[in-house]
């Protein structure tokens, strides 16, 4: 006897989507009256930190209800770099964070997202734990950029700066480690270097 297949509305796909419809909202506290605002930021970081919060909830409900989906498998990356993607954009928007990390940090996710597609033929490819580090530290510190650091003592930009600092060489490294993986299994599977990729 075959089991049924797990439904798609499933509470880890409805966590997922929860995020992905949370981004706007939080878009649009964070950039009440040109960003400037202390209770939009406030608004704009909680509604952040509540989403972010939810990136391990939704593969434990699924794991934990033998509810695996592939539409979840779809939408769960989506929804994390929707909201780490919208938070670096409108805070470089906004003035309050450098492009050039902006830039870093996307251009690598986005990179190992189409890198783990060319693969998906060979291996699926795991994150790491440096991986996975890298996504903690993202979320800590575009919290806390996110924050009205104007409005809080000092030491707060300094401690948000720093952490963005380690999330951005974090997130080099791992990417690196990353594409010195995919060239090892493209060998493994008796392929050019230069095919794909």
């Amino acid at each position: 006897m075959v089991d049924d297949a797990p439904s798609v509305w499933n509470p880890a796909n409805v966590v997922t989507v929860l995020r992905i419809v949370v981004v706007p909202f939080f878009a649009l506290a964070l950039l009440d009256d040109g960003g400037h605002t202390v209770a939009g930021r406030l608004l704009a970081t909680a509604l952040f930190v509540a989403a972010a919060a939810t990136d391990r909830l939704d593969g434990w409900l699924a794991r934990r209800s033998g509810q695996v989906t592939d539409l979840g498998k779809l939408l769960d990356p989506i929804a994390d770099k929707l909201l780490i993607g919208s938070g670096l954009v409108l805070l470089s928007w906004l003035g309050d964070l450098w492009w050039v990390v902006t830039v870093v940090i996307l251009v690598r996710e986005l990179g190992i997202t189409v890198m783990r597609f060319f693969l998906l033929r060979y291996v699926v490819l795991p994150a790491s734990r440096g991986g996975k580090l890298k996504t903690v530290l993202q979320a800590v510190a575009i919290s806390l950029y996110l924050l009205p650091l104007a409005h809080l003592p000092a030491f707060v930009s300094v401690v948000a700066a720093v952490i963005m600092g380690v999330a951005v060489l974090v997130t080099v490294v791992t990417g690196l480690d990353y594409v010195r993986d995919a060239v090892r299994i493209r060998r493994a599977a008796g392929l050019p270097p230069a095919a794909g990729l």
